[in-house]
């Protein structure tokens, strides 16, 4: 099974991802998380990556996309994988679209987890404090629902196209929130 988990900063993505990997016991891939362990390890692409992450801005296309063709073809996802973090852009969307269909693989199901602006704010203004993550400050958070909403909200409607997305409410519980996703991949 291959399924992406797609919405805003702060959704809950991460969170998400790692239930359902542990429910239908495919590897969780964030894209994310593997850009913050090379900032941490101060790789080249770490130290190329921490120009962009700090500002709140994504990643340029092709980086994430050569990061992501490795990452399909790795022997953890020859059974299936949760895509979390890519692609934030239309470009990103039909470059796995060709990468899968190279493979003849399939997306299963995009996930789209909804929650208003105000709680994304609330959230990551939240993990900030616990995480100390620097995407997380405040003038990184407005900067990143800019970015956002102008070239990943877009990813939504190239989706819908394909039939593939799947709308999530993301207020309420963890447990709740899981639920409506495991749900919503029966259908």
């Amino acid at each position: 099974m291959h399924l992406l988990l797609f919405g805003p900063p702060g959704a809950g993505k991460g969170t998400q991802a790692k239930i359902l990997s542990e429910t239908l016991g495919i590897p969780h891939i964030s894209t994310g998380e593997m850009l913050r362990q090379e900032m941490a390890d101060e790789t080249p692409l770490g130290r190329k990556a921490r120009e962009y992450v700090d500002r709140g801005n994504l990643m340029p296309d092709d980086i994430m996309i050569g990061i992501v063709e490795h990452i399909i073809d790795s022997p953890p996802c020859k059974n299936g994988m949760i895509l979390d973090g890519f692609p934030r852009t239309v470009d990103q969307a039909v470059a796995l679209r060709e990468m899968f269909t190279r493979r003849k693989l399939v997306i299963d199901a995009v996930l789209f987890i909804e929650i208003p602006h105000e709680l994304i704010v609330e959230r990551l203004t939240n993990r900030a404090i616990v995480e100390n993550r620097a995407d997380d400050e405040p003038r990184s958070i407005m900067n990143r629902l800019v970015v956002y909403d102008k070239n990943t909200a877009p990813v939504k409607h190239f989706y819908e196209d394909e039939g593939l997305l799947r709308h999530i409410p993301g207020i309420g519980t963890v447990e709740e929130v899981s639920e409506r996703i495991l749900g919503a991949i029966k259908k």
